[in-house]
């Protein structure tokens, strides 16, 4: 069943005060099928180019904060850029795809819409943004702070040694010691030993579960 595209007015209540008409104008130009997707666990956004018989199709989890959402919103209108300019003919996160995405978020920048702090972090990512939708973990630290609170949540850099944490696959994990910029954390079932990004999201479990 195909997903239900998004009418543009109910677009302005997920993205910063201010961005609305430039973000409509990509969308309108490009013929964009936009939908606003239910919590995904893997990933934030998602784009597909234009067929013989589609338009570009990009969709963005609704559960994200407004910067978090356009941020995601621009890196999925970088693809279709990049699409439109080279085909398939580069890579997805290539050169090509890194040169637009930069230049949208400075569009961005350039027009004062985000924090301070956001744009901050953006500014030190322009260079070379990353292929990961607010990959950046310094970037992802501060758009965390725009977050509606969600209880027993927390990342995995925040736990102290030694404790217990779930994923949201529902597996257990118990925290160990960093290796330079990973953590090294103990799957509770198999013994086995997995590396997690300090930035990653999970749920505190008591040692009494």
């Amino acid at each position: 069943m195909p997903k239900k595209e998004v009418p543009v007015s109910y677009l302005q209540k997920f993205l910063p005060p201010g961005t609305e008409k430039t973000v409509t104008g990509y969308l309108h130009q490009y013929k964009v099928h936009l939908t606003v997707a239910k919590e995904r666990k893997t990933v934030l956004g998602d784009y597909r180019h234009r067929t013989q018989y589609t338009n570009h199709r990009i969709s963005v989890n609704g559960n994200l904060n407004p910067f978090s959402f356009l941020i995601t919103l621009l890196h999925e209108l970088a693809h279709l850029l990049t699409f439109e300019q080279h085909g398939n003919k580069v890579q997805a996160h290539g050169r090509e795809w890194k040169m637009i995405f930069g230049n949208l978020l400075a569009q961005f920048v350039k027009e004062k819409l985000f924090p301070a702090d956001i744009e901050k972090e953006l500014i030190r990512s322009l260079q070379n943004p990353a292929a990961s939708s607010c990959a950046e973990e310094d970037l992802l630290r501060v758009l965390r702070k725009y977050d509606q609170p969600k209880n027993g949540h927390c990342l995995v850099e925040e736990l102290p040694a030694g404790s217990l944490f779930a994923t949201p696959d529902g597996r257990v994990f118990q925290k160990g010691e960093k290796l330079r910029k990973r953590f090294k954390c103990m799957e509770k079932k198999t013994g086995r030993l997995y590396l997690f990004s300090p930035v990653y999201e999970v749920s505190l479990v008591s040692s009494t579960e």
